[in-house]
């Protein structure tokens, strides 16, 4: 624990600008959502008010917004709005419609009917017992409202984060896919301590709203109209972007390595890896990061760029499997040496495009492939499982997991059960060394800079050679936390970047270094 406060404190103060700059583009994406979701909220609930048949349709249509998973609302926005803020913003307010316009609608309806009557009688027009009646009745429950929509948006205004939005979920991200608690609670802090401000502040604002309300007002459409313009304003030139995955940006063998040898400086946006692949498809980056072996390179007609210089060092892919659960039951080793060095390269990223483009299950391509290479898949036990496999959220992983389980239940007596789509490789690894899953397919080069993380002079000395980071990897899991890694796949998953096809004829850019002339010579 004492490490840990040490480093969150070294972290701060080395990325103190990084990480104010952040604060400051969470609360733009919250102040502008909100602001946005106040006044249409309210003024939505408001009406409900008068007509109250349609309050429930109008309210239920609403509610189907919260059931969306938020990164499937981003991915939604993406094809229409691309990456950046506005999506960010366009999500946000929907997050926070919900919540606004319920409280908007139970605290004027509510207001007592004698009062209302009592109104009338005394000759005020609808708009007068409106306001000068129901809302000031109805502003504890509509705060509320408001309140609950402000501490929301700041925790989904961090998943904006991976379509290129800026604010402090970058920070998370990036700290999930490194295994770096530090950074993970340098973006998780501020974001806590921001949604308890505006919490407390809008707290104090609810008790003098009724005399604060016109110069309030004058100031918050002023202030809302300059934040919508920073946001909408155009940025001049379109400059080429490349949008990366955040465990890229930060690895050693990333990124900050890449730029120096090729001497590249590029107009970087972090992206979760499936709406990275759905940016440069629709035309929203023009570069981005990806593995040798992903099917998608084919499917949205990529072209890897050739690594002239050979950065990208090769690594190998392979079970990862907790010693206790290899000696409890070491006939699983045996059956998943039937599955050693059978996947090429080429067929990795044949499977993979199975999935990505023909739509095909990850479970349909894995047994396919096994009876093809005269392998069992017909015995699937349903009893309570002996052996939980687990993968990463993205295709590769599923389809590996689905092969382990099928060997493990067609030649051994054990039952399986899947616990597929983890979220990067932190927590994939902690739920291994948990006891909360026994096996998952991992790289040797993610082991060797995420979770062993070498010194320099150790990781110079091996990097270049894949059976050296192998040799390294196996014995150093094994000594700290009593993994093994079973004989590996047989392909190579290299790191990559990619463009467009069209793009790569186009601007006659080949290999990495092509880019970086280009570049250069976009910027004389």
């Amino acid at each position: 624990m004492k490490q840990l406060l040490i480093n969150l404190w070294s972290f701060f103060v080395s990325h103190w600008g990084e990480i104010g700059e952040q604060t400051v583009e969470h609360i733009k994406l919250t102040a502008i959502s909100l602001s946005i979701a106040v006044a249409i909220g309210i003024t939505v609930g408001v009406i409900l008010t008068r007509y109250k048949q349609a309050a429930n349709n109008v309210i239920g249509a609403v509610g189907v917004i919260q059931t969306i998973p938020s990164v499937a609302l981003l991915g939604f926005l993406l094809p229409v709005l691309g990456i950046g803020v506005v999506p960010a913003i366009v999500a946000l307010f929907l997050y926070a419609l919900l919540p606004i316009i319920r409280n908007t609608f139970i605290g004027i309806d509510e207001v007592d009917r004698d009062i209302k009557e009592a109104a009338k009688g005394m000759g005020m027009p609808d708009l007068q017992i409106l306001l000068k009646v129901e809302l000031p009745l109805a502003i504890p429950v509509i705060f509320a409202g408001i309140r609950t929509a402000a501490v929301t948006n700041v925790g989904v205004a961090t998943l904006c984060a991976l379509i290129a939005s800026g604010g402090l979920g970058e920070f998370i991200f990036r700290g999930i896919a490194l295994n770096r608690v530090e950074m993970i609670l340098a973006g998780a802090i501020p974001a806590a301590a921001l949604a308890l401000l505006l919490d407390f502040s809008l707290g104090i604002l609810q008790k003098y709203i009724r005399k604060l309300i016109k110069p309030l007002l004058i100031a918050a459409v002023i202030i809302f109209s300059i934040l919508l313009l920073l946001v909408v304003m155009p940025a001049g030139t379109p400059s080429f972007k490349a949008g990366f995955v955040a465990e890229f940006m930060e690895r050693p063998d990333g990124y900050p390595g890449l730029s120096k040898l090729y001497n590249l400086r590029l107009n970087t946006v972090d992206l979760e890896p499936g709406l990275m692949y759905q940016a440069i498809k629709g035309k929203k980056v023009n570069l981005i990061s990806g593995f040798s072996t992903d099917g998608r390179i084919k499917a949205y007609k990529l072209q890897a760029l050739v690594d002239d210089k050979n950065y990208f060092p090769p690594y190998y892919a392979a079970p990862l499997i907790r010693g206790e659960t290899l000696r409890k039951y070491p006939e699983i080793g045996e059956a998943l040496e039937k599955l050693a060095n059978q996947i090429s390269d080429e067929k990795m990223a044949e499977l993979n495009y199975l999935v990505d483009e023909k739509k095909q299950s990850p479970k349909k391509v894995a047994k396919d492939f096994l009876n093809r290479i005269g392998l069992k898949t017909n015995i699937q036990r349903n009893a309570r499982a002996d052996v939980l496999i687990g993968s990463k959220n993205f295709t590769e992983q599923y389809i590996l997991a689905e092969m382990l389980a099928n060997l493990i239940e067609n030649y051994t007596n054990l039952d399986v059960d899947l616990k597929i789509g983890l979220g990067g490789t932190k927590i994939a690894f902690e739920a291994l060394a948990q006891g909360e899953i026994d096996i998952y397919p991992e790289y040797t080069g993610t082991a060797l800079l995420v979770m062993i993380k070498p010194d320099q002079a150790s990781l110079d000395a091996i990097i270049k050679d894949k059976d050296k980071v192998f040799t390294y990897v196996k014995k150093q899991l094994k000594t700290s936390h009593d993994m093994e890694w079973l004989t590996p796949f047989g392909f190579n998953n290299t790191y990559a970047l990619m463009m467009r096809g069209e793009d790569v004829e186009k601007l006659n850019i080949r290999s990495i270094s092509d880019l970086s002339n280009y570049l250069q010579g976009k910027q004389n």
